[in-house]
């Protein structure tokens, strides 16, 4: 964690608890949007006009959050348009860390070692966890945006015609829908597993364990009979929907204690996972192999850091 902009201490997975000892995620600092024609977004200031070859995306593999963003990247046809680095799976005692690992890359932008270089290149005196994805301007040399949730919303929209827009993420007619689902989702499910994986009490666990479980089961039937949450193709709901569900299995039914159920034993759940995977770019964006790398290398929740042999996303889905 930074401190005034110095690294003070090794990565620790929870830096903050509740009352009743449960995980609590820290707020992003950054939220500056690119805009077709650069004028300010719902937030931040303006100046971050919509251009080929100017953004850059810090990810990792084995995150979600980043993952929603990489995948909206894909889905929007942005390849060329923003590049990207990705970091090694496994956390470094000083957090994310850029390196050679297969499918991690170095740092071509700025050079970094850490992420957490990234962040007070930007802010020298910046307090709080370094973490990704962070949406970097090569022409400003600063953050535009690290809250996941602008960062898709922007890819969407933000980038007018160099997007592919056949596709649109957050279509106008279903928003309130998709925004309702993902106010459901968001503290039970996709936070959920961590609320569970990181408790420092029991009652902590219990509670997390069944909102997760209790909205999975919630979930599952919506899937029944159709193809994706709210049109003919993924939205932002099933993005946020799919990048907790394709590492479940692999990662929180075991290491975070998510043990009552597994997604393949949802039919309706397994087979969305399937679709997605399916779905042209999609697939290119989950890495199993970073996935189990980097959640099973969290020292806190695996002191011998051994990474299970299995499964694989054609065992999983």
């Amino acid at each position: 964690m930074l401190v005034n902009g110095k690294w003070t201490e090794d990565w620790q997975p929870v830096q903050a608890t509740d009352a009743k000892g449960g995980f609590v995620r820290q707020t992003s600092s950054f939220r500056n949007w690119i805009t077709p024609d650069g004028s300010a977004g719902p937030t931040g200031e303006a100046g971050f006009k919509a251009e080929a070859g100017r953004y850059h995306l810090y990810v990792a593999y084995i995150c979600p959050w980043a993952s929603r963003t990489l995948m909206g990247r894909a889905l929007k046809g942005l390849e060329d348009v923003i590049t990207v680095s990705v970091v090694e799976p496994a956390l470094s005692r000083q957090g994310w860390q850029f390196g050679d690992y297969p499918g991690a890359t170095a740092d071509s932008v700025n050079g970094a070692t850490y992420m957490h270089e990234i962040y007070t290149k930007v802010a020298p005196d910046f307090t709080g966890r370094a973490t990704v994805p962070v949406l970097w301007d090569k022409q400003k040399q600063t953050i535009v945006n690290n809250e996941s949730a602008d960062i898709l919303r922007m890819l969407n929209s933000g980038f007018g015609n160099l997007a592919r827009n056949e596709v649109d993420l957050y279509p106008a007619a279903k928003r309130a829908e998709i925004d309702a689902f993902n106010e459901r989702i968001y503290p039970n499910l996709n936070n959920g597993v961590y609320r569970a994986g990181f408790a420092t009490t029991q009652i902590a666990y219990e509670e997390a364990f069944a909102d997760v479980f209790n909205c999975l089961d919630w979930v599952a039937p919506q899937l029944e009979g159709r193809s994706f949450l709210f049109a003919d193709h993924p939205t932002e709901a099933d993005i946020r929907l799919f990048v907790t569900l394709v590492r479940f299995d692999a990662a929180y039914h075991g290491l975070f204690k998510c043990n009552l159920r597994r997604v393949s034993d949802y039919p309706a759940l397994k087979a969305f996972c399937r679709r997605m995977l399916d779905w042209p770019g999609v697939a290119a964006t989950v890495n199993i192999d970073h996935i189990k790398r980097g959640y099973y290398s969290i020292e806190k929740l695996n002191p011998t850091r051994i990474v299970p042999v299995g499964p694989d996303l054609t065992e999983i889905f």
